[in-house]
């Protein structure tokens, strides 16, 4: 069945369809329609020598693929669904070094190690230096006499604190990998001035940071988590090399999608007053779930087809890229009523946006869901009459939902 709703050459991916909105409406259109349809794109768009690539909306297919590593594969073009055009194959193929672009038993052996960093223990040690950095965070922004912007002053801080604390990075050194991690995203947005080679640059910076690091718990090891995951000298260990390309996954992973899940939950509590007001009186545990499922930042990653298969009634050849466009899934009314509305008390709330399950699901959702409870704990503390001041500034990507700036009154 064809699907009127959806423009002729309407592409998913394209920047400039994100830097306005989530299209939520065109996602609806094809899941009622055609749930997995192909996306044609011109030449070679999303650096990827095609012609372009299924949209998977709705939610049981995208967990269909996300469980099924052996029919769709993150390490032949990887997760991410559009580079752009002047990429060369090369650098496409270098990133399969990342986590997130292995498949198994690489993936396997990798994910075995550095999950020690985000056991239940390894969070809990985390959580009374993160309260108190969520209250100074908030505290320091309550002095604000106008507006301030919500991503600078409050969303950004905390995700990299928590990250840098993660791995043991020195105050001082902070700044340098949010700058680098930035660099690395903003390439698709035109108002930073930022190319590909620059993100290239700053990922190389982010690697060689980590790899130094990792040297040095080496030569002289200390009594902190990097040191479990490079010290020892066998195959529970990480190469140095391989702990570089971790942070660097880190950098965005944990530190850029946790920002806009954060900046997004304050927009949508801002616009949502009654349920600002149920969160400022109760507290409830289900709150950050529904912020990630309301936000979901990362709007859509792609596997590639190991084999001719079925998908959805439609036949995907092998080599196809299929793309998981999770906040299409995190609407789907099959599976959440009244998807639409933003109800923090939501439960159960089986969202997608830490993944859609299977080996690639999100090794640090307890450090993000940890981080978004404590951020709002102290905003509503020190800040409880915050109000929104303009619209917010959306960031021109092909698959991260993400807010440069959002402008807010203390009230």
């Amino acid at each position: 069945m064809s699907c009127p709703a959806l423009p002729d050459g309407f592409d998913f991916t394209d920047p400039d369809v994100l830097h306005h909105r989530v299209p939520l409406p065109e996602f609806a259109a094809l899941r009622r329609a055609e749930p997995v349809r192909w996306i044609p794109q011109r030449g070679n768009v999303a650096g990827f020598q095609d012609d372009g690539y299924w949209a998977v909306t709705r939610h049981a297919d995208v967990k269909y693929v996300s469980t099924h590593p052996e029919l769709f594969s993150s390490s032949v073009n990887t997760a991410i669904i559009r580079f752009n055009e002047h990429i060369e194959r090369d650098a496409i193929d270098a990133q399969r070094l990342i986590l997130l672009n292995m498949d198994p038993p690489e993936h396997t052996r990798v994910r075995q190690i550095v999950q020690r960093m985000f056991t239940p223990r390894a969070i809990r040690a985390l959580e009374d230096r993160l309260r108190a950095r969520a209250r100074a965070i908030a505290d320091d922004a309550r002095r604000h006499t106008g507006t301030f912007d919500f991503v600078t002053e409050v969303a950004c801080e905390l995700p990299l604190q928590a990250i840098a604390e993660l791995i043991g990075v020195p105050q001082e050194d902070r700044a340098k990998i949010f700058d680098w991690s930035n660099r690395m995203i903003a390439y698709d947005d035109p108002e930073y001035a930022i190319t590909e080679e620059v993100g290239q640059e700053s990922a190389t910076e982010i690697i060689a940071y980590a790899m130094n690091m990792a040297a040095d718990r080496k030569r002289c090891p200390a009594k902190d988590l990097v040191t479990t995951l490079v010290a020892a000298e066998d195959e529970g260990s990480l190469r140095a090399d391989e702990f570089g390309f971790f942070v660097l996954m880190l950098a965005v992973a944990g530190n850029e999608t946790t920002r806009n899940a954060i900046t997004h939950g304050m927009h949508a509590f801002l616009t949502h007053p009654a349920q600002w007001e149920l969160f400022r009186r109760e507290r409830p545990a289900t709150a950050a779930e529904e912020i990630v499922r309301w936000a979901t930042p990362v709007v859509a990653f792609q596997r590639t087809a190991t084999q001719d298969t079925e998908l959805g009634g439609r036949r995907v050849r092998k080599g196809e890229r299929v793309g998981l466009f999770y906040s299409s899934a995190n609407h789907d009314p099959e599976v959440f009523e009244d998807p639409d509305v933003f109800d923090i008390t939501r439960d159960p709330n089986p969202h997608l946006g830490f993944g859609g399950g299977g080996p690639h699901y999100c090794l640090g959702k307890s450090l993000a869901v940890l981080e978004i409870g404590l951020i709002f704990d102290a905003v509503a503390e020190a800040m409880p009459g915050l109000a929104l001041a303009g619209e917010p500034r959306r960031l021109r990507s092909a698959w991260i939902n993400g807010v440069k700036e959002l402008r807010v009154g203390v009230g």
